[in-house]
């Protein structure tokens, strides 16, 4: 029999499947936190992704910062903070997520590749930074998982660029552009040329670790990552398929990911 999921289970399925996936192996409580704060990941790109321009933008971050310190109708706004309320998420984490998203505000662009660094470790780390504490890490544990997510960022970033360019937003740093003879605008207006930054760009990240058990929820993304940027650095489309979730499972059953 199917499994009926919470509103905020639907929105991180609907909107997140991959992270959706891998909260699937959390505990009940938990899981939901897990969902919630998928779902705060998802708005928190959107700011930039649904405005017209970066101050539109700025008052969208500000609203998900404002909705962590009171009440706001939204469907990942109360469950969010329900999960603050049980103690499974620390302000301080979704704050700090907030904060580094600030970087795709800028006109001009992320300037260096140790920039594009410190995005990654925030956006993205910063979400398994979240996860991690909620399911238990502590220390060097939570440095690993950073690391993770901002692989996992990078493989989403890099899988995304062809299509931002498009859109006239690149989020590929100034210095590599330049390496390239290339300016950011006209990074923007041929996504052609981007091909071989990207593969550059799409270094795996470190081999397969033994996690605890309880981490894996949270871990798991390195995996998608290390799949993911490995067919970019060769130059493939990195497509989710049937096979990345049947390694997933088994990621999962080996507890190394």
């Amino acid at each position: 029999m199917a499994v009926q999921l919470s509103e905020i289970g639907a929105f991180a399925r609907k909107h997140d499947p991959d992270r959706f996936f891998c909260a699937l192996f959390a505990p009940p409580e938990p899981r939901e936190a897990l969902f919630a704060l998928i779902g705060y990941q998802h708005e928190l790109g959107r700011a930039r992704e649904a405005a017209s321009n970066p101050m539109i933008a700025a008052i969208r971050l500000q609203w998900w910062r404002d909705a962590l310190e009171q009440p706001r109708r939204h469907e990942v706004a109360t469950p969010l903070r329900n999960a603050m309320a049980a103690g499974l998420l620390v302000p301080a984490d979704l704050l700090a997520m907030a904060d580094a998203r600030e970087a795709e505000l800028e006109e001009e662009g992320i300037p260096s590749r140790a920039a594009l660094g410190a995005y990654l470790r925030g956006a993205h780390g910063g979400l398994a930074v979240a996860a991690g504490r909620m399911l238990g890490a502590a220390g060097p544990e939570l440095a690993a998982l950073q690391a993770v997510g901002a692989a996992h960022g990078l493989a989403a970033l890099l899988r995304a660029t062809p299509a931002l360019a498009a859109r006239g937003r690149c989020l590929l740093p100034l210095d590599l552009l330049a390496e390239a003879g290339l300016t950011l605008h006209e990074a923007m207006a041929a996504p052609g040329r981007l091909a071989p930054l990207i593969r550059e760009l799409a270094q795996p990240p470190a081999p397969p670790r033994s996690w605890p058990a309880a981490l894996i929820p949270a871990a798991l993304p390195a995996l998608l990552a290390r799949r993911d940027l490995g067919r970019l650095a060769l130059g493939r489309p990195a497509r989710r398929g049937t096979a990345d979730r049947m390694a997933l499972l088994l990621a999962a059953w080996r507890r190394r990911a």
